[in-house]
């Protein structure tokens, strides 16, 4: 199976993902992690009008084999979170790039991302080994 690792992302060593659309970051865990972790039975988010810090817990993520941590990329404020992935969490592995996004954040200042991310093809050397 052919992962995928959309070239407008940024990626986390610790398999989070952000898109920067404005001053607006939407994150989610790649296709890799999802893959890593199997059957996904319990996804727990901050809420929305909470503050997220760059490198700290934003909630965490329950397969068959493992609990993660999930680490937010940026600092800002959650301003909507998928309600609908934790009703049905095994929903993530459908689509992790679109539908399956976990938050969207107003960062704080948007250069904060490029700093600790690494591109699509770094993460992929990372991940496969290459």
């Amino acid at each position: 199976m052919s992962l995928e690792y959309p070239q407008d992302l940024r990626y986390l060593d610790s398999h989070e993902y952000v898109r920067l659309d404005g001053e607006i970051a939407t994150i989610g865990i790649t296709e890799f992690a999802v893959d890593q972790l199997g059957d996904i039975v319990f996804l727990d988010l901050v809420e929305n009008g909470d503050l997220v810090t760059k490198g700290d817990s934003f909630g965490t993520i329950e397969s068959v084999k493992a609990v993660e941590t999930l680490n937010s990329p940026v600092s800002g404020t959650v301003i909507e979170r998928n309600d609908a992935l934790i009703e049905s969490p095994e929903d993530i592995g459908d689509d992790p790039y679109r539908e399956g996004w976990f938050l969207k954040v107003r960062v704080n200042d948007s250069e904060d991302i490029s700093e600790d991310t690494m591109t699509a093809d770094e993460y992929s050397a990372l991940v496969e080994g290459a």
